[in-house]
C-alpha cells in the first residue's frame, strides 16, 4: 500500500499548494487533481476500502482486443474520427475540461458513441459537475469498466463495450454532488465529450461532441463519418 499512500500524500499536497519533495516526482492528471480538491483527505483514505464493493467489471485489456465486436484498422479509425476524437477514443487522451458542445447539454436524449454509434448514456442520468467534462450518474449496459485497484481514488477507466474506443473515467464520488443523480447512485463517469454524440429525443439534429477548436483545419466536426449524408457526385 506504500505507493497509493505516497499518491494520496501527492494529490493532497499539489491540491493544496504544497511542495513535494524532488527526488519522489509525481504524475497527476487534472481529474485526479480536480477530485482531490474536492473531496476531504478523509474520504479520500476511506474510499480505498470501498473498491473491492464496487469492483471493475472487466479486466484491463488492448483497445483491438479481439473480444470488442467492432474492429477496425488504425488506418481507418484515423480517417473515420477528428485528430481529436482520435486522441481520446483511441489512444486514452483527455480533452481539455469546458472544450465540449456537451458540457451543458440539458435536452432529453441519448448519448451514443462517435465511433460505433451504440447508446452509452441518456440525459436522465447527466448532471452539472463542475468538472468541465460531462457527466453522469450511471451508464447504459453499452459502457465496460476497466478493472483497477483502489478505484476510489484513481478512477476506472470507461471503454466502449461495442468497439473499445475511451470514452473517460468512473469515480466513486457521487456522494460530493447533493442535490444530483450521482448523489444517489455515489458515481460519477466523468467523460470526454470528444467521444459522443447527443441524439435529441425530439428527432432533432444530432450533436457532436468533438471539440471544434482541436478538429483539424478543413474536417467535418458536427458529426463522424458514420453520421454523415451520403455525397452526392455531380454530374
Amino acid at each position: 500500500l506504500h505507493h497509493i499512500a505516497a499518491r494520496v500524500v501527492a494529490v493532497l499536497a499539489v491540491a493544496h499548494g504544497l511542495r513535494l519533495p524532488q527526488q519522489q516526482p509525481s504524475v497527476i492528471s487534472r481529474r485526479e487533481l480536480a477530485r482531490a480538491v474536492a473531496t476531504p483527505p478523509a474520504l479520500l483514505v476511506a474510499g480505498l476500502a470501498s473498491d473491492r464493493a464496487t469492483g471493475a467489471e472487466a479486466p484491463s485489456k488492448s483497445r483491438d482486443d479481439p473480444s470488442y465486436p467492432i474492429r477496425k484498422p488504425d488506418a481507418t479509425w484515423r480517417a473515420e474520427l477528428s485528430r481529436s476524437q482520435y486522441y481520446v477514443m483511441r489512444r486514452g487522451g483527455t480533452e481539455r475540461p469546458n472544450s465540449s458542445p456537451l458540457v451543458h447539454e440539458k435536452r432529453a436524449g441519448e448519448f451514443v458513441c462517435a465511433g460505433c454509434g451504440v447508446p452509452l448514456f441518456r440525459s436522465r442520468d447527466k448532471f452539472e459537475s463542475g468538472t468541465g467534462w460531462p457527466s453522469y450518474a450511471r451508464a447504459t449496459e453499452n459502457v465496460e469498466v476497466e478493472a483497477v485497484a483502489f478505484e476510489a481514488f484513481t478512477g476506472a477507466e470507461l471503454r466502449c463495450k461495442s468497439c473499445g474506443s475511451h470514452l473517460g473515467d468512473r469515480f466513486l464520488d457521487g456522494q460530493m454532488f447533493p442535490g444530483t443523480v450521482a448523489f444517489r447512485t455515489g458515481q460519477r463517469y466523468c467523460i470526454d465529450g470528444a467521444a459522443l454524440v447527443f441524439m435529441p429525443a425530439d428527432g432533432g439534429a444530432p450533436v457532436s461532441g468533438d471539440p471544434p477548436q482541436l478538429a483539424p483545419q478543413g474536417s467535418a466536426t458536427e458529426l463522424p463519418k458514420w453520421l454523415q449524408p451520403p455525397t452526392i457526385n455531380a454530374v
